[in-house]
């Protein structure tokens, strides 16, 4: 009996350092990968491009490349972490990007930036390794919570790089830049390396290989939860960057200062992150609580609620508090998105289906942009917010209809037993 309490108390210790490095790590790489955002177009005239039209399309170009590779590879990954490990996983992740930004600093051609960006594509995906990694390992009564303060320092990264990205180039140049992006990388992966602890997996032998179907998907008990999760987190990426690109026109068409513009649209951007930080941990601790599919559909039909006065919004202001309220809403979404299926897949394939989580989201952020300019140039801005709006809410509907449907089934088959 000791003996277990000991074990239990060494894994406990484990899980929490884990996700303090997880968070540490995630916080350090997003910081890193996101500081290109303000001087991308800069860096890509540098490199040869001519002309307005040129600069903007390549600079989307290499910006899209490294979502479309992570999309490719996610669920790849996923699975090897499931055979090999998750450590193993994320030590790959933080090497191969530290080598690829550092070589980004070093590029002459267009070309050679947009390789390696596909590179880091494929060679990344640190914080989606850690969301797995925890995920898998953390008690999952404490699932919610656990992922909701990695998540809360993921979105901070991706918060605080563009301000960096901002005020270091001044400073230091853009390529010296992108050489300590990828030093700040390599103290992840030295982190990682050195702080994070795995249990030891067991091999599995010849005989349990061939009594097991190839892929996680038919080993999933019940498919309905982890297919709702899917959808769910391809419908959160696509409703937040259907709106992200179109902020900055919207602003203009509501302030009258045009040099205030780009403040006031970043000011907009930032107060959905910021709500996102503040409420995720939060949320994840309520979802444990009173379970994570009421708070998925309560956070889908607030949001869809508070699109509505986005799109008939008349002030800057109003704009920025209604984005917080949103990104307060939606903060502990994705932690729930992970939990749910951490709780319906088995722990042999968590990492695979968890890939393809990831995947789909990736899905949502290529797509969302596409959609939401299309609309916003056909039919007008508040025609991107109205639309948003009937999606999250048709999206809570789903949720509620799924999981109702299962604690219905369950009632029956116990009543049956």
């Amino acid at each position: 009996m000791q003996q277990d309490r000991t074990a239990q108390s060494a894994h406990n210790i484990h899980w929490r350092r884990n996700l303090f490095v997880c968070f540490a790590g995630s916080f350090s790489t997003l910081v890193a990968m996101t500081l290109l955002l303000p001087f991308l177009p800069l860096y890509v005239e540098q490199l040869g491009a001519e002309g307005h039209a040129a600069i903007v399309q390549w600079s989307g170009i290499a910006y899209g490349a490294t979502f479309f590779a992570a999309a490719l590879v996610a669920p790849l990954w996923g699975r090897l972490g499931d055979r090999y490990g998750r450590k193993l996983m994320l030590v790959r992740a933080s090497f191969g990007m530290a080598v690829c930004m550092s070589l980004t600093g070093m590029v002459q051609t267009v070309w050679q930036l947009v390789l390696l960006r596909l590179l880091i594509g494929f060679a990344g995906g640190y914080s989606s390794g850690s969301t797995i990694l925890v995920a898998m390992q953390t008690p999952k009564d404490r699932s919610g919570w656990a992922l909701g303060v990695l998540s809360a320092g993921i979105t901070a990264g991706a918060l605080v790089g563009p301000l960096l990205g901002g005020a270091l180039p001044p400073l230091i140049g853009i390529r010296a830049t992108f050489l300590l992006a990828g030093g700040v990388i390599f103290l992840a992966f030295l982190a990682t390396t050195f702080l994070i602890n795995e249990p030891p997996r067991q091999a599995a032998t010849s005989a349990e290989h061939k009594g097991k179907p190839k892929g996680g998907w038919s080993q999933i008990p019940d498919k309905r939860p982890v297919v709702a999760m899917l959808a769910t987190g391809m419908l959160l990426s696509f409703a937040t960057m259907s709106i992200e690109p179109i902020i900055t026109v919207y602003v203009q068409q509501l302030i009258k200062d045009t040099s205030r513009v780009t403040l006031i649209s970043g000011v907009v951007m930032s107060a959905a992150a910021l709500g996102a930080i503040l409420s995720a941990s939060r949320l994840g601790k309520l979802a444990d609580r009173i379970g994570h599919w009421n708070v998925i559909v309560a956070a889908l039909a607030v949001s869809a609620l508070l699109l509505i006065p986005q799109a008939f919004a008349t002030q800057g202001w109003q704009l920025v508090g209604l984005r917080f309220l949103m990104g307060l809403a939606l903060g502990g979404l994705l932690p729930c998105i992970t939990s749910v299926i951490r709780h319906n897949v088995p722990d042999g394939v968590g990492g695979n289906v968890l890939g393809l989580s990831i995947s789909a989201q990736y899905v949502g952020q290529v797509a969302g942009p596409l959609l939401g300019g299309f609309v916003g140039g056909h039919f007008g801005m508040r025609a991107v917010f109205l639309g948003t709006s009937v999606l999250m809410a048709g999206g809570a509907a789903y949720n509620w209809l799924v999981q109702s449907r299962r604690e219905r089934d369950m009632l029956v088959q116990a009543g049956k037993s």
